[in-house]
């Protein structure tokens, strides 16, 4: 799907903006309110748009510490071991990856000794080998799009 300079000025106010209304949007980017939500409605259809709800701390639900998980599976096992990481809360996200091991995980622990006993119930699950733990020290760049949204759009001007 490609996305337009009108696209990228759109996803940057939604970005920069996330609580004002598409009336609001439409009259800063001086098009129509119809002519927004038709663009809306088929970037939210192809994908480019994939939610509208806040953005949460974990930090601040009690869970402060931030770990990295890799996983190794046994063969045939990686959808079981998907399914089985779907049901941890605190497991935040979950990819299939290359190189050292089969999965990688983003998990979140109220301390140290919580992140262990997450680690322990994930190497107890049917079709894991072994896990290898990264624990994060700081945020270093937070999750951010707009850079990514600023440069699609310079590239759609050229």
């Amino acid at each position: 799907m490609a996305v337009d300079e009108l696209d990228t000025r759109i996803l940057r106010l939604l970005l920069e903006q996330p609580r004002t209304s598409v009336r609001e949007y439409a009259r800063i980017l001086g098009i129509a309110r119809g002519t927004l939500q038709a663009r809306l409605d088929r970037m939210e259809r192809d994908g480019v748009i994939t939610g509208t709800g806040p953005s949460l701390s974990p930090a601040a639900l009690g869970h402060p510490v931030l770990a990295f998980v890799h996983i190794e599976v046994t063969q045939g096992h990686l959808d079981d071991v998907g399914d089985a990481l779907a049901a941890v809360p605190e497991i935040i996200e979950a990819f299939s990856i290359t190189g050292g091991g089969d999965l990688l995980t983003r998990v979140v622990a109220r301390d140290n000794a919580h992140l262990e006993d997450l680690i322990q119930a994930l190497i107890s699950l049917p079709g894991v080998v072994r896990t290898r733990t990264e624990v994060a020290l700081r945020e270093r760049v937070p999750h951010r799009l707009l850079p990514l949204v600023a440069a699609v759009g310079r590239a759609a001007r050229n």
